[in-house]
């Protein structure tokens, strides 16, 4: 039985795979937000508030005529197809965040740092000279492209999301409501949002992403789950198991690597 039926098989207005759906395209949503308002904070604060508000905002209507012309065309392919395509994606881009997020935790890579970007942004626009009268075309240009870059991934996750299981609504409504709690934040304290945990968002998000891709893409194949939808409470806690596991035996490898590299040049371990 797919997702669908099993859902309307409840006999509830809400389904597994539409919590799942709020709740991944929410944390998505908002880690993307926090990058944008990051770099709008900065040109802001050092080069003009108007320039890069304008910036920011031609870039959301840019947004909206893209999401207009390829959201109809995208629910328009046939459910399972449209199911194989999402869940592959949704798989793809699930396995970067997580691997990056795993990585992360572990100490293999390095955090995203939003007060760096924020400093780095900040001395970009300073250098770029004073800003003129009128629009300043250095905010303007610097906005618009961060908040389109981080908007059209928001665009994909919520047309994959919401188009795979006919909620389009849903997802945006999940996708607005993250959105404007990052940009209330950040009109609040006109500071870089370093204190969220967003690697934890992340590591969240890489994992109901790819969640959501092996659930999909199976189902679109034309394989059924046994129980439906409600194989994601299983699939969920067994990619996240797996997640952490791989955290430990990542963080494991390093300290014995960083050991032997101290032997090899005889400090202490």
């Amino acid at each position: 039985m797919g997702s669908c039926e099993a859902g309307s098989a409840t006999g509830s207005g809400v389904s597994a795979t539409d919590v799942g759906l709020v709740a991944s395209v929410f944390l998505a949503c908002a880690v993307e937000a926090v990058e944008a308002v990051t770099i709008v904070l900065a040109v802001g604060t050092t080069r003009s508030w108007r320039s890069a508000l304008a910036g920011a905002a031609a870039a959301v209507v840019a947004l909206a005529v893209i999401v207009a012309a390829l959201g109809p065309a995208l629910t328009a392919l046939p459910i399972n197809a449209l199911r194989v395509a999402v869940g592959g994606l949704l798989l793809i881009f699930g396995l970067q965040w997580l691997s990056k997020a795993i990585l992360r935790a572990s100490g293999a890579k390095a955090e995203h740092d939003e007060l760096l970007i924020y400093e780095q942004e900040s001395h970009a626009a300073r250098a770029a000279g004073a800003a003129g009268e009128g629009i300043d075309p250095y905010a303007f240009l610097v906005a618009f492209k961060g908040v389109l870059l981080e908007g059209l991934e928001v665009a994909f996750i919520v047309l994959t999301f919401g188009a795979n299981q006919h909620r389009v609504g849903l997802a945006a409504a999940a996708a607005a409501a993250a959105v404007l709690v990052v940009v209330t934040i950040g009109a609040i304290v006109r500071a870089p949002l370093s204190r969220i945990p967003e690697n934890l968002m992340k590591f969240a998000v890489g994992v109901m992403l790819s969640s959501f891709g092996m659930f999909w893409g199976t189902e679109g194949a034309g394989a059924d789950w046994p129980g439906g939808e409600l194989a994601l409470l299983a699939i969920v806690p067994a990619v996240l198991v797996t997640a952490i596991i791989l955290v430990r035996a990542v963080t494991r490898g390093a300290r014995r690597r960083a050991a032997t590299s101290a032997e090899r040049r005889g400090l202490p371990a």
